[in-house]
């Protein structure tokens, strides 16, 4: 790879090619997950809380692989895709026509429906068997409602999740670049930017590890905040 890449919204260069490379060498034993995981902790690549982005790293890896950049190890278990992508299983639940004025049905009860939850499962059967698209599985962060009357029968549901961070042919035709949520959502929130890391990480005591350039923001809990952090 002569110049830089980006894959999965990382700047990746030949030195970050060759330590995955170096890391297949070094551990055959490794499966795909280890390695992802691994990835992510060197890199220090995590979501907004924290979290490291194991997912994005599987991702980077195949595309990596397909491009011919790398060999991954052979699959120890099949893709749960397909268990995730099956049919929602019936619940049972009150079918009869609901024939009657909207005021005859309140007092109307909304409730979040939690992951693992009876609830859940309902939601996922009456969304599969009742909206038009039908529904297998979600992306990303969402957050699920579920609607019953006075005497405790679904009578809605309601399913929003977050738009697609990335969209090529919506971002060309609006004219967006790659940088235009830079920080978005933490100037939303009234967060103040300090400056860039030196893509260093914790763990790097022997100056080795070259981990991505990341912006670092302060929240102001007070408004004379500069005079408070500069007083010393």
């Amino acid at each position: 790879m002569a110049g830089g890449m980006v894959v999965q919204g990382r700047e990746l260069s030949a030195g970050d090619i060759g330590q995955i490379q170096g890391l297949l060498a070094e551990h055959p034993g490794w499966g795909r997950t280890r390695l992802s995981e691994e990835l992510c902790r060197r890199w220090d690549w995590r979501n907004a809380r924290g979290r490291i982005k194991d997912m994005a790293a599987r991702a980077l890896l195949l595309k990596l692989e397909r491009a011919g950049h790398l060999r991954l190890p052979q699959r120890r278990r099949k893709s749960t895709n397909g268990l995730r992508n099956r049919n929602a299983p019936l619940v049972a639940h009150a079918t009869a026509p609901i024939c009657c004025a909207l005021r005859e049905l309140r007092p109307l009860a909304l409730s979040v429906v939690d992951p693992n939850s009876e609830d859940l499962r309902l939601f996922n059967c009456l969304l599969s068997r009742y909206h038009y698209l039908g529904h297998r599985n979600t992306v990303g962060e969402n957050i699920r409602y579920l609607v019953r009357d006075r005497a405790g029968r679904p009578v809605g549901c309601a399913l929003f999740g977050s738009a697609a961070w990335k969209c090529a042919a919506r971002d060309a035709w609006i004219g967006w670049d790659r940088g235009r949520f830079r920080g978005a959502c933490y100037q939303a929130a009234n967060w103040v930017r300090l400056g860039p890391t030196q893509g260093r990480t914790r763990n790097d005591r022997e100056r080795s590890i070259r981990t991505s350039v990341k912006d670092v923001y302060l929240y102001p809990l007070i408004k004379d905040f500069r005079r408070e952090l500069c007083a010393c």
